[in-house]
């Protein structure tokens, strides 16, 4: 069930919202809202609710302690697989046919149902390999 629609937690959904394809950290998130009058508590009372109500995913990346944080529930983010660059942090969508196949050769051979909302693979983006 959404929490009350404050103005930090508006402000926090709309950053989020239009930073869909990165995954941020409480503190980064913080930082750029501080100048909104929002404090780090209130970013991780948020993040813990819109977690709860599946808005956002919890990712901890290998090589970090810090956790960091998505916004998942814009439609576009709904039934796609994410591919997450280990080197520059981006995140994107994965095409749409090679997901759906990958999904449904995973299904058929390994009859496994993969959660394509909660499912990210890691690597390196093509702009990252030319570096």
């Amino acid at each position: 069930m959404p929490k009350y629609m404050t103005k930090q937690r508006k402000a926090l959904l709309s950053f989020l919202s239009a930073h869909a394809d990165e995954e941020l950290s409480a503190r980064q998130i913080a930082q750029t809202l501080s100048g909104e009058g929002i404090s780090i508590s209130a970013v991780y009372r948020n993040l813990s609710a819109l977690e709860q109500e599946g808005k956002i995913r919890r990712v901890s990346k290998n090589g970090s302690r810090e956790v960091f944080y998505q916004y998942t529930d814009c439609t576009a983010c709904k039934n796609c697989l994410h591919l997450s660059c280990e080197k520059c942090g981006r995140t994107y969508h994965m095409n749409m046919p090679d997901a759906d196949r990958l999904v449904a050769a995973l299904a058929q051979n390994d009859e496994f149902a993969i959660d394509k909302s909660a499912t990210v693979l890691y690597g390196v983006c093509k702009e990252c390999k030319k570096q």
